[in-house]
């Protein structure tokens, strides 16, 4: 599956936990972020073909008091250092009952990132391993991809509009969309 050909796209949004660094749960340690394998190579190739790139990420830890924004704001610090710099971190501390509008799948944090960054919903791509993800996409406006994981479900696979078989393909997917940049 492909996206849009019709839509502009100048951002590339992930998730964090078990899209660009293995899942640790309510991880608040820095030491424990380890990247998945080609997280930043694909960082990369779309800072290189002038994507603004960024991260959305839902951190219930905090809501739990399984950790403190602080902890949860050095685990992320890590994340950068070994897997971005990314232009943008979006973090929702809410648990899952508390109905903010930041909470995946709404989406607060997509529609946040694209105003930091300067530019509309709709060229944002958002990158992740499960429904949340994606449909905090397309409530956004954005388009997603979903590359599944141990723990995706069935059927968030059978609804996502586009599904890569990693985030490598994801990547690709998105820079097929990018016009070449001119020297």
């Amino acid at each position: 599956m492909a996206l849009a050909k019709d839509r502009l796209v100048r951002g590339l949004l992930f998730d964090r936990d078990d899209t660009i660094v293995i899942d640790v749960p309510y991880n608040a340690d820095p030491h424990r972020v380890v990247p998945v394998p080609g997280a930043h190579r694909a960082v990369e190739r779309a800072r290189a073909a002038g994507l603004l790139v960024g991260v959305v990420t839902n951190q219930s830890a905090i809501a739990k008091g399984l950790a403190t924004r602080e902890q949860v704001d050095a685990t992320n610090a890590r994340v950068d250092e070994l897997v971005g710099p990314f232009d943008v971190w979006c973090v929702c501390p809410h648990d899952a009952g508390d109905g903010c509008p930041c909470r995946k799948p709404r989406p607060g944090m997509v529609l946040d990132a694209a105003e930091r960054l300067g530019v509309d919903p709709s060229e944002l791509v958002v990158v992740g391993d499960i429904g949340a993800d994606v449909g905090a996409a397309a409530a956004a406006g954005a388009q997603g991809i979903l590359v599944p994981t141990a723990r995706t479900r069935t059927e968030e696979v059978d609804a996502a509009t586009t599904v890569a078989a990693d985030l490598a393909e994801a990547v690709d997917l998105v820079l097929a969309r990018v016009p070449a940049r001119r020297a």
